[in-house]
């Protein structure tokens, strides 16, 4: 049975925001990504659910997870959601983005982990946050 989250790093200012299925086979792959304006993120949310209807919502549990949760709550009272420890997901979500993203030219000299990518990775810590849970059996 193929089991579909959406996973939500909160921040203050922008959150990372990820649709993830784990299929029969337990591949995890990536459905949709964004970073979003904090003010953007409940809009964002029907955006995901046009895309594949998923089973609950991960959010990080990191300092602004409490507002956000409030907000979705507010907007989505049936949605299920559940919150997580969000350590090293920044460090795991940079190195995560040079998978998805492959080094060219001087970067493929330095170490991925050397490395700072050149664009937010909100949006794979979410990616990481939902892989914590689709692993679990």
């Amino acid at each position: 049975m193929h089991r579909v989250v959406l996973a939500i790093d909160p921040g203050s200012s922008k959150c990372g925001m990820a649709l993830v299925e784990r299929d029969d086979d337990l591949k995890i792959k990536l459905l949709w990504k964004a970073v979003a304006p904090r003010s953007e993120v409940v809009r964002r949310i029907e955006e995901a659910a046009k895309i594949s209807p998923y089973r609950f919502i991960v959010v990080g549990q990191g300092t602004s997870s409490r507002t956000l949760v409030e907000e979705v709550r507010e907007m989505y009272p049936s949605a299920g959601i559940l919150l997580i420890d969000e350590t090293n997901t920044t460090v795991a979500a940079r190195e995560r983005y040079w998978e998805y993203n492959p080094r060219k030219g001087w970067r493929k000299l330095l170490p991925a982990s050397m490395q700072v990518p050149p664009e937010p990775v909100d949006d794979y810590a979410a990616l990481i946050l939902a892989e914590r849970v689709l692993e679990t059996p």
